[in-house]
């Protein structure tokens, strides 16, 4: 795919690009949480308006229904990235209508502008492919040059993301390339040993990647609340923890393979329990207990690993080459359950290899757990993507920018 280098060597000034970024950041009402994503996307914004294009920015953020929604808007992250931009940045309140068209007429060179969510429109999403066509074509008016920086989008199958790429040149911006740069490194020439942690709450979401990994990763480590299908699968009590049942056959199979092929398949040893769910609002104490794996009371809920767990993958990451984590070992919003996944991430910051930590909430408890995020070989901006890209599935937003 061409790079944004190849298009500033080409010369941008004057012109309209379309920059499709990934500002999908948590908001508490309108303050947001995290601007990771943003701060992702600064590097390709800058460099077009430092060489004189006339930039706009767009992107989705949570999931409204097609139609404008307040409680969705994008005017906190234009605010956010005007600051660290350190300019200020237009904001059109729609995504074609009047208040783009006015606001990309009204850009001078070097200057950048983002346009509303663009979920707000049901053309962005839609399934029928004339109507994303449509919404497409008039997106495609507003500029002429795509660059392609929304790594975390890049797994759908969406009008600014598939369809807008094939009606204007196209290239892959800074984060786009850094992204598929890493993924490389996890599938195509993998420095061994190679350590995959695999957390979060439902294993349906990660069979896929499982089942590609059972057949690349030296090791996989279970925890979160998938590690509770496993165990059951393993035979063992979980009492009311999170639990898959129909997904028992497929993670028996895992086993087996894993056992086959030489995978080390890890699971918990011990894990932290209580019968209440934690207040993840006040953070009242949680009082848990800890207990073996193998002997959750029936009554009690699996909340995060425990400490001989915690030990024990941390010493299966010590010596890793490459290491892929994918979701949180526990309730880490909560301090009485965060232990387990500050411990898979110290043991990132640790291990001598190259540590990738894939998105998602994975990403939100490094920054939540106050750790450097300069401590690890590279925090993806897409969880859902990365995980796609390993599984092996072709990604329609990368496909695209490739044509």
């Amino acid at each position: 795919m061409k790079t944004i280098d190849e298009l500033l060597s080409e010369g941008v000034t004057g012109k309209r690009v379309f920059v499709r970024a990934d500002l999908n950041v948590p908001l508490d009402g309108t303050t947001i949480t995290d601007d990771g994503r943003i701060r992702a996307v600064v590097p390709t914004v800058k460099a077009l308006a430092d060489a004189g294009a006339r930039v706009i920015v767009a992107s989705h953020l949570g999931r409204p229904k097609g139609a404008p929604d307040p409680a969705f808007s994008l005017g906190p992250a234009a605010a956010r990235l005007g600051e660290l931009l350190g300019t200020d940045v237009a904001f059109a309140e729609d995504t074609v209508g009047t208040s783009a068209e006015a606001t990309v007429s009204g850009l001078s060179d070097g200057r950048v502008a983002v346009i509303e969510n663009l979920r707000f429109n049901a053309g962005e999403t839609s399934k029928d492919e004339s109507e994303r066509a449509a919404f497409a074509d008039k997106l495609a008016g507003l500029a002429d040059v795509y660059v392609g920086d929304g790594f975390g989008a890049v797994h759908r199958k969406h009008a600014s993301v598939f369809d807008l790429p094939k009606r204007l040149p196209h290239y892959a911006g800074y984060l786009i390339a850094t992204e598929v740069g890493v993924l490389k490194k996890l599938t195509d020439d993998v420095r061994r040993p190679y350590v995959v942690a695999l957390g979060g709450a439902k294993v349906s979401d990660k069979l896929a990647v499982i089942d590609q990994l059972l057949g690349k990763a030296d090791r996989l480590l279970i925890g979160g609340g998938m590690a509770y299908t496993f165990l059951k699968a393993k035979g063992h009590e979980v009492g009311i923890s999170l639990l898959q049942e129909d997904q028992i056959p497929a993670v028996k199979e895992y086993i087996e393979r894993a056992e086959k092929n030489g995978v080390e398949l890890v699971l918990p040893v011990d894990v932290l329990v209580s019968s209440e769910f934690p207040d993840l609002k006040t953070k009242a104490p949680a009082n848990p207990t800890t207990v073996a794996a193998d002997a959750i009371p029936a009554d009690q809920e699996g909340l995060d690993i425990g400490p001989e767990t915690r030990k024990l993958y941390a010493s299966k990451l010590a010596d890793a080459a490459t290491v892929f984590w994918n979701g949180p070992m526990g309730v880490f919003e909560h301090p009485d359950y965060a232990e387990g996944t500050k411990a898979v991430a110290q043991a990132l910051v640790d291990a001598p290899g190259f540590t990738v930590v894939g998105g998602g909430d994975s990403a939100a408890a490094v920054r939540t757990l106050g750790f450097d995020e300069n401590a690890f070989g590279h925090i993806s901006t897409g969880g859902g993507a990365s995980l796609e890209y390993l599984e092996g599935k072709t990604l329609p937003g990368l496909a695209a920018l490739e044509d």
